[in-house]
């Protein structure tokens, strides 16, 4: 709240300046400065940073989802990672992607509106060599996909847009379903030029070597019935985070109960392939393991153990008696 003067106060002020004991210049100093931040009418921002960053760690673990499914579909080192999480409008989306490259336009049921994934040639051309069975590399020049390819193309595109509904499902269930294809940008309008969207860059390495990107478009008007539930899953995951020692207790209450195969290993032995075709009914292998020698245990299929081999009750068994890293003694 500003101080108001009294006239005797305002009186005593004109003399000083009048006298020049004041000057002008230190009253405006004096006065305390206001930062004024800019702000464009014509772009608004309606993403908050809340839901901005809600819309990073969602993609986050899509793009880990991303990375084991395309490894394993393609037989290949597949990186993902999300590089940025922006707004901006859909007109200067359209301009800063280059052509050729593929878009795909699709619907995220119950959500009303169209939604559009990009998918540029560095990421396609080689994920396509790959299915094709070569080694997954770039062709010399960038040029527009065949008929063929982009076939391809959409039968992948399916399957990205399947795993965006599972990385969604804990904060909003939607059904992806694709519309169409386009391959250059600027002949359709999809979305209002004016519509402000939310850009969701993944960088990708196929193979060590080649090095493209996905960009994932969601405008604000699709999004809009879900906001509320971007701030609140924020707050949840914040909540979560808290160090009161309950998450770090619920973790460990269900990690205890997740199953994990034990095998021991008794002993081994070589034998010639001619000894083995002799081998009948009652004949007796030497192991190369003496009687007093602790087994081998293994933790889906990780040494971690030595025991000795037992009976419980009408079982066999086996009692752990050391671990086999830092070979600590286990009583």
């Amino acid at each position: 709240m500003k101080e108001i003067l009294t006239q005797g106060e305002i009186d005593a002020l004109l003399s000083a300046l009048a006298a020049g004991r004041v000057k002008a210049e230190d009253l405006r100093e004096s006065e305390p400065q206001t930062a004024y931040k800019p702000y464009d009418f014509r772009r608004p921002n309606k993403f908050s940073k809340e839901q901005l960053r809600t819309l990073q760690t969602l993609h986050d673990s899509y793009a880990r989802i991303l990375s084991n499914f395309l490894s394993g579909y393609l037989r290949s080192n597949i990186v993902v990672r999300v590089a940025s999480v922006d707004q901006f409008t859909f007109d200067d989306f359209v301009r800063s992607i280059p052509i050729p490259t593929v878009l795909t336009i699709f619907t995220l049921k119950p959500l009303k509106g169209m939604a559009v994934m990009e998918t540029n040639p560095q990421f396609l051309f080689p994920i396509i060599d790959l299915l094709f069975g070569g080694p997954g590399e770039m062709p010399r020049k960038v040029r527009d996909l065949t008929d063929i390819e982009l076939s391809v193309a959409r039968k992948l595109n399916v399957k990205l847009l399947e795993h965006l509904k599972l990385a969604w499902e804990d904060i909003y269930k939607v059904d992806p379903e694709i519309e169409s294809i386009e391959t250059n940008p600027r002949l359709h309008q999809i979305i209002s030029p004016n519509e402000i969207v939310a850009v969701i860059t993944l960088t990708t390495v196929v193979g060590g070597l080649a090095r493209g990107l996905i960009n994932i478009c969601l405008p604000h008007i699709v999004l809009d019935p879900m906001l509320a539930h971007l701030s609140s899953f924020y707050r949840f995951v914040h909540s979560a985070l808290q160090a009161d020692g309950t998450e770090g207790r619920r973790l460990a209450y269900w990690v205890e109960r997740v199953p994990v195969d034990l095998s021991v290993v008794v002993g081994e032995s070589e034998i010639t392939v001619q000894d083995l075709l002799q081998l009948q009914v009652g004949d007796v292998v030497p192991l190369a393991r003496r009687v007093s020698q602790d087994l081998d245990l293994y933790v889906s299929d990780q040494l971690k153990f030595k025991a000795q081999a037992g009976v419980l009750g009408r079982y066999l068994a086996v009692q752990v008696t050391s671990l086999v890293e830092g070979d600590e003694s286990i009583d």
